[in-house]
């Protein structure tokens, strides 16, 4: 009997987590993975923290190398190997190999697309000058990194106020850099509520980093083919280092031409099994769609844990097995040296467009007994179903111990809990880790009396 044979498109989580996850199911199955980047296997939510310095060296980052997957696995991962076309009517893939700078097809029996996301950027003048950085990938990381080592810039700018935008201002405050952001809403980070986003707002010109609100990016000035400024819709903004923080879109250009279904943002469709319209081809990660369990809708989301689980349940489903990846509520977490931001569930604006009709209220707090050394502030903010009191959303915006309070409420959301349900929550107490109320407990008590209204 002929061996099956596997091939992944993408080397990162969500590839090597279904490869792995195969491999431990089926012992024989053939798997080749094409990965275009020097690495396999690694983190890359830690990418700011390398370049802050906080983590020493940018090998401390990779999981498994490809030796490793082969001397453990036997599974056959390739670097420097990019897949520039998918032909589902023959079941094969155009491979570019970098290195020999040559071009083959390699067939498959069974397909898996985990390519991941990439930064975007508008199409707008010299977008691809040197000094110009996306952080999606180690290789992005390493070469930022250089950069800084290389040539010494001083002026900083950060396009985009999401996650990526406040972790890597972060890290350029650290390395001594002067850091502006451009954003082009009023606040930052539009995946909070706008009230939340002020306190991040603030939070970020006390550390020192310059924002222009309101500005749109018009295009990039070079000197000598490297970055010199920044041009808004306002101002010219010098510098000599930008960060892309404008978001992620699926990295899917290659499939455009293929019978592979894509959403309109550019995402692979997929059931909750992972599995695309195409029988034998499924894709998992940051490429791929998720569903929302509060919205009840697609969503696309761009994040290492729902890469690593989608990753594990299309490999679990390849491997001839049933399993099915239930979705997510959105949850998310990032600081910027003392602040920490937090949220889960839906935005006013996204509830909104659902005709839903809310509640909210936001509470200030302490993140421990207020009379215990180091206690520091917090600010929650809930969203719940006006007719049920159903939880719909929540955002935590403080220091030192207040965001990780979010994964109550993703518990919570995922298990459909009511208000009551989450002030009836059997949570620790004492004087070191909390206020004898849990903040999210105390702004669940205030929502709740609106209800009663």
């Amino acid at each position: 009997m002929k061996k099956q044979k596997l091939v992944i498109i993408g080397g990162d989580a969500a590839g090597m987590s279904a490869a792995s996850k195969v491999r431990r199911e089926n012992k024989e199955i053939e798997i080749i993975v094409f990965e275009k980047s020097e690495y396999t296997s690694y983190s890359a939510c830690g990418i700011p923290y390398f370049i802050s310095g906080k983590i020493s060296s940018s090998e401390k980052l990779i999981v498994r190398s490809p030796e490793q997957f082969k001397k453990k696995y036997n599974i056959d991962a390739r670097i420097l190997h990019e897949v520039l076309e998918v032909d589902t009517s023959n079941n094969r893939v155009l491979v570019k190999n970098s290195t020999e700078k040559t071009q083959f097809w390699e067939n498959y029996d069974k397909l898996l697309i985990a390519t991941g996301g990439k930064a975007y950027c508008p199409d707008v003048a010299n977008r691809d000058a040197n000094g110009i950085f996306g952080v999606s990938t180690l290789r992005s990381g390493i070469k930022i990194d250089s950069y800084i080592k290389d040539f010494n810039p001083k002026n900083a700018v950060i396009v985009g106020g999401g996650y990526i935008g406040l972790e890597m201002a972060e890290a350029l405050l650290i390395r001594g850099l002067k850091v502006s952001l451009v954003n082009r809403s009023e606040e930052i980070m539009n995946t909070l509520d706008p009230d939340m986003g002020t306190l991040i707002h603030k939070a970020m010109k006390n550390l020192g980093v310059t924002i222009y609100s309101n500005e749109e990016l018009k295009h990039f000035e070079t000197e000598k083919d490297r970055i010199s400024a920044v041009v808004t819709n306002k101002r010219t903004l010098k510098a000599d280092l930008v960060i892309l923080g404008m978001g992620t879109s699926p990295n899917t250009a290659f499939l455009k031409n293929s019978k592979i279904a894509l959403s309109e943002k550019g995402a692979v469709k997929v059931a909750r099994t992972q599995r695309t319209n195409i029988r034998n081809i499924w894709s998992a990660g940051d490429c791929a769609e998720t569903f929302h369990l509060v919205s009840k809708k697609p969503f696309y989301v761009s994040l290492g844990t729902v890469a690593n689980k989608t990753g594990v349940i299309a490999g679990k489903n390849i491997a001839g097995g049933k399993a099915v990846f239930p979705g997510v509520v959105g949850t998310a977490v990032c600081k910027i040296c003392s602040y920490e931001v937090a949220r889960t569930g839906l935005l006013e604006k996204e509830l909104q467009k659902l005709n839903i009709e809310y509640v909210t209220t936001t509470i200030q707090s302490k993140t421990r007994a207020h009379y215990y050394p180091d206690a520091k502030d917090i600010t929650v903010k809930l969203i719940a179903d006006k007719k049920t009191g159903r939880l719909l959303g929540g955002q935590i915006v403080g220091e030192e111990g207040a965001a990780k309070r979010i994964d109550v409420l993703a518990t919570a959301l995922t298990n459909r809990l009511t208000l009551r349900n989450i002030i009836d929550l059997d949570l620790s107490y004492a004087p070191p880790f909390s206020p004898v109320w849990d903040p999210v407990q105390i702004a669940a008590r205030k929502l709740i009396s609106q209800l009663g209204k």
